[in-house]
């Protein structure tokens, strides 16, 4: 059988992939009832969801052809490795360093991930997104997050 789109084959089988790992993880929890749903309610079903989602989105791409279906190019190793270590870094330096100087630091090591790099906009993004998640989740939610370095005394 031939292929006719491999970008969408290569996403179906992703999806699939993540789908079912989602909805196997989620048989080590409680399901709970619809009425009071567990911790395993709401991702046993996405993963299922993902997983059917991926299994179209497969099957059109060995049935269907689209007019964008180029082949799959190299595996793009930097974003990968921007994005995951940034994150890592960013759970590593959050208990340590707190909230304002975690979360600028994940933004501008992730920003190197684009093809597209401005200082202006990394560090706008940066004051604006580490205000916001201030906001949302010390302020509004009233979540125990350390802000400031663990010398500081603010949480």
């Amino acid at each position: 059988m031939k292929i006719k789109s491999q970008q969408d084959f290569w996403s179906g089988l992703m999806f699939i992939a993540v789908g079912v790992g989602f909805a196997l993880g989620a048989r080590d929890y409680s399901f709970g009832s619809s009425a009071r749903p567990g911790p395993a309610y709401f991702p046993f079903g996405l993963g299922v969801l993902l997983a059917i989602l991926g299994g179209v989105i497969t099957f059109k791409a060995l049935t269907i052809a689209s007019p964008g279906g180029e082949k799959v190019g190299a595996f793009a190793w930097r974003p990968l490795l921007c994005i995951v270590g940034s994150v890592a870094l960013f759970g590593f330096m959050l208990p340590r360093f707190g909230l304002f100087v975690s979360l600028p630091v994940l933004i501008v090591l992730c920003s190197f991930a684009g093809d597209e790099f401005s200082w202006v906009a990394v560090l706008v993004s940066a004051v604006v997104l580490t205000a916001f998640c201030w906001f949302v989740f010390s302020w509004g939610l009233g979540l125990t997050i350390p802000l400031l370095p663990s010398f500081g005394s603010a949480t």
